[in-house]
């Protein structure tokens, strides 16, 4: 068994959303917190329609998103 941790949750995707579309999870965080106050899926909206996010990968964002906001 591995000493690290298994990471799950939203996070699980940051990986493949950082390497599929370029930029990093901060990136990502300071476009959401530039919309403005949403809920989560017209959050998930946003980044599909501006940035041809897939709907797991976005939904994954916005729900980390939501939970450091509180």
């Amino acid at each position: 068994m591995s000493s690290e941790e298994k990471v799950q949750g939203p996070a699980s995707y940051f990986p493949s959303i950082e390497k599929k579309y370029g930029q990093s999870i901060d990136h990502w965080m300071g476009v959401l917190k530039a919309a403005g106050p949403r809920k989560h899926m017209e959050l998930v909206g946003l980044l599909k329609a501006d940035h041809a996010m897939g709907h797991g990968h976005a939904n994954a964002l916005v729900a980390w998103f939501l939970a450091k906001a509180r």
